[in-house]
C-alpha cells in the first residue's frame, strides 16, 4: 500500500492537495495529527509505525524507511526540509567474511517544534529534543538535547538556543 501511495503522490501537486494526501496517508496506517502538510515526491517504505504530530510540514522528497521493529515519531509543529531521510534500520558489524552483520532497528523520536534542514539523515536510536534545529546536510547518529542548534557529519551541538 505504501509503495502505491508513493506512486500516487508523484502525480499530485507538491505544495497542494494536503487534505487528500492526509487521507491517503491514513489509509496506509500512518498516524497523523491535525493539519499535517505532506508535500510528497519522496517515499514511504516498510510496514513500521510512522506517526506525525499536529501542524507538521514534510517537504518534498523526504523518505521514511520504516521498520516493523522500530517506530518513527515526529512531533507537532515540526518543519522537515527537502530530501530528509529517516532510517531506523541498520546492521551490526559482522565478521570479515561479511561486514554487514545481523540487522537491527531502533526507534527515531523527533520532539515538538523541531526544524530539520534539507538533506539530513536521521538514523535509528536517535532522539532530537524539542525546539532543536538540525543544519542542512547533517547526519544525526546520536541524541540531540532540547533547544539545540546542531549540524555536521556526524551531527554535533553547535550552540544552545533560547
Amino acid at each position: 500500500m505504501r509503495t502505491a501511495l508513493t506512486i500516487v503522490f508523484f502525480a499530485l501537486p507538491v505544495s497542494g492537495a494536503f487534505s487528500l494526501k492526509s487521507k491517503l496517508l491514513k489509509l496506509a496506517n500512518i498516524k497523523l495529527g491535525k493539519h499535517v502538510s505532506y508535500c510528497g515526491g519522496g517515499a514511504l517504505y516498510g510496514r513500521g509505525l510512522i506517526s506525525i504530530g499536529d501542524e507538521t510540514w514534510i517537504s518534498p522528497r523526504s523518505v521514511f524507511h520504516s521498520n516493523i521493529a522500530a517506530a518513527i515519531h515526529i512531533g507537532s509543529r515540526c518543519d522537515i526540509g527537502p530530501s530528509v531521510s529517516f532510517i531506523p534500520g541498520s546492521h551490526e558489524i559482522g565478521t570479515s567474511f561479511r561486514r554487514a552483520g545481523s540487522g537491527v532497528a531502533r526507534d527515531i523520536f523527533v520532539g515538538d517544534g523541531v526544524w530539520i534542514g534539507a538533506g539530513c539523515l536521521i538514523l535509528g536510536g536517535v532522539t532530537i529534543g524539542e525546539g532543536s534545529v538540525i543544519a542542512a546536510g547533517a547526519v544525526v547518529t546520536k541524541d540531540i538535547p532540547p533547544n539545540t542548534l546542531a549540524g555536521g557529519v556526524p551531527c554535533r551541538m553547535i550552540r544552545k538556543l533560547n
